[in-house]
């Protein structure tokens, strides 16, 4: 009796057209995921940055220096605008112009030390930058006593900023006692060594005006994060330069 063998059941195969168009269809998607990517997030935030960072920190020293060349308060923060937005913001934000160093002004703040009078636009210290003193220095009070005070000195920037305003960078210290120099034994305001948290306060001020349009901060400013200044007062910082764009005046 002859066997009848069952005809044998095939897996029919999966049609290599549509397999094709899959694979591509994944490999035109996954090109067109890193080509949004790429132009669109990581291309600009690059060009971003190097714009930020370039050119014009490039060749900024990091420290201020007294008259006699002595390293001076580092610098920590930085403001693009006009000279006439800068004193605008400065100004809403309760900072007060520093008068100009005189004998009449010295007499006035030595007075008002020793009877705790506040003056809340005494004079500061001269510091140089590109060989230069500050070009602007505002302040803000403590209460009564002008022994302490927040205060901040500005020079114009010889590079301007990428869209070609001006560039002011800015060593803001906070004086927390008048003492003799620890160099020069002269009179002089000590400044508290946590120069970042000066930083900070002033920038916070400006954001309280609502006229900054721009704030982002620039890692590694400071190669050398510690040392003193001209009085001999010692400083440490975290490194980072604080840039603030002024919204522009109509």
């Amino acid at each position: 009796m002859d066997t009848e063998l069952a005809p044998t059941q095939q897996t029919p195969a999966p049609p290599k057209r549509r397999s094709r168009w899959k694979w591509a269809a994944v490999i035109t998607g996954v090109a067109l995921l890193v080509y949004l990517v790429s132009a669109y997030i990581l291309l600009p935030l690059g060009w971003k940055r190097y714009e930020k960072r370039h050119p014009w920190l490039e060749d900024v020293p990091g420290v201020t220096q007294t008259r006699d060349g002595i390293p001076g308060d580092p610098l920590n923060v930085a403001l693009v605008g006009s000279e006439a937005e800068i004193r605008a913001v400065l100004s809403a934000a309760g900072w007060h112009a520093a008068d100009p160093m005189g004998v009449r002004s010295d007499l006035r703040i030595a007075a008002d030390t020793v009877l705790a009078r506040p003056y809340d636009d005494a004079p500061v210290s001269n510091l140089y930058l590109f060989g230069r003193k500050e070009d602007l220095a505002f302040e803000q009070s403590v209460g009564d006593d002008p022994r302490r005070r927040h205060h901040v000195r500005f020079w114009r920037a010889e590079q301007p900023a990428p869209d070609g305003r001006p560039v002011w960078l800015g060593a803001a210290t906070y004086d927390e006692r008048v003492g003799l120099s620890h160099t020069t034994g002269e009179i002089t305001h000590h400044i508290a060594p946590d120069v970042d948290a000066e930083r900070e306060h002033l920038i916070r001020s400006l954001k309280g005006t609502e006229d900054l349009s721009d704030l982002y901060y620039v890692d590694d400013f400071h190669q050398i994060r510690e040392g003193r200044n001209g009085g001999g007062d010692p400083w440490h910082t975290d490194g980072r330069l604080a840039v603030g764009g002024i919204a522009e005046s109509p």
